[in-house]
């Protein structure tokens, strides 16, 4: 599995240019950039984080996850967390088995400032502290506020 930006012959482009965008030349302004709506899906690890059904995030690619992998990766345990209103574009991914496992398409980063910590930062650091005051058992993701 490989990003098609990275290696444009990969056999398994999971990342990959949108259909529409396959053989776009110019592409100039094809980019998805700036703030875009992201549905969360109640009891995700991401809906923990947010406290919100839909949130605003900032994106700056034109590489998107490849919903031909999409049925491999929810059968594989993955959640499909946050996704573009209509569904169709995949923005959030978590691993469920896993404390913390959450991957995003967006920026976080944009978002984010040392005396207001995005969501997703937080709940990283909050996560790794309860991990490692933990000596017994494993806790689940936000046990520490």
């Amino acid at each position: 599995a490989n990003s098609a930006e990275f290696d444009p012959y990969t056999t398994d482009p999971v990342i990959n240019l949108l259909p529409e965008q396959q053989e776009v030349v110019d592409l100039g302004g094809t980019m998805r950039l700036g703030l875009y709506p992201c549905r969360v899906l109640p009891d995700t690890l991401a809906f923990k984080l947010y406290q919100e059904d839909v949130i605003y995030e900032r994106h700056r690619h034109r590489y998107e996850f490849n919903n031909a992998y999409r049925d491999l990766l929810l059968k594989s345990g993955y959640v499909i967390s946050g996704t573009s209103p209509d569904g169709r574009l995949v923005e959030i991914v978590e691993f469920t088995k896993h404390p913390f496992f959450l991957a995003c398409q967006f920026h976080p980063e944009f978002q984010s400032c040392p005396s207001t910590p995005h969501p997703l930062f937080k709940g990283f650091i909050q996560t790794a502290i309860a991990l490692s005051l933990s000596t017994s058992s494993t806790p689940t993701p936000l046990e520490v506020s």
